[in-house]
């Protein structure tokens, strides 16, 4: 199938997807927060709401950056030669500031499914460094030149959603104990800051190499 990136490059894009899902963020802290206000539910509604978000971002990218490799290939290798300065500035913020998760139990009545769901949806859809972040890093697994880049750019963003949403949803069960736990041991977050930082910089370097060729 046509749509299907080699192997080499599902092995890499499902390694930095799963280091992505265990970072905690904006999606992860909102859902955690809300299992632990609201029970699990609350939480996975959260989980549905941020896929939906990324499946929008996926589309968009998908037909944005086809668009244009057809009106610029060159625009689409500065696009690239940013996306990996992009994935260099994220590993030095994550040394820098590091992980953030503070999670506090919200006080008053139970959020409906509904504000769950619109909630996660939200927080993904109208966060600007997710944006960025999907304008930047997709296309560093696709070949300027390759006929099929709009049906790889969408099963990859697809399947970054396979990858995650089992993750997200094992942090929404464990919720409570996980986020007291990470709270208390936070030599793990800066763990996950270094293991970040590296993974990201060694495809930032990959890129740069390619591209030097």
């Amino acid at each position: 199938m046509e749509f299907l990136p080699d192997l080499a490059t599902l092995v890499a894009f499902a390694i930095a997807t799963s280091l992505l899902a265990i970072t905690p963020g904006p999606d992860m802290t909102l859902s955690i927060s809300r299992a632990v206000t609201d029970g699990k539910l609350g939480g996975a509604m959260v989980v549905l709401g941020t896929t939906c978000g990324i499946v929008v971002h996926t589309f968009l990218v998908a037909f944005g950056i086809s668009a244009l490799i057809v009106a610029s290939p060159t625009a689409f290798l500065i696009l690239k030669t940013g996306g990996a300065g992009y994935l260099v500035w994220l590993a030095v913020q994550a040394i820098r500031h590091g992980s953030s998760l503070s999670v506090k139990r919200a006080e008053g009545p139970a959020n409906s499914g509904r504000k769950n769901f619109v909630s996660g949806f939200l927080t993904n859809l109208l966060n600007p460094k997710v944006i960025i972040f999907f304008m930047t890093f997709l296309p560093q697994f696709i070949n300027a030149n390759d006929p099929h880049v709009t049906g790889k750019l969408i099963f990859l963003g697809l399947f970054s959603i396979l990858i995650g949403t089992p993750v997200n949803l094992a942090i929404v069960l464990t919720a409570q104990k996980l986020s007291s736990w990470l709270q208390r041991n936070r030599k793990v977050l800066r763990g996950i800051d270094y293991t970040f930082a590296g993974v990201f910089s060694l495809f930032a370097v990959k890129i740069f190499m390619t591209q030097s060729r």
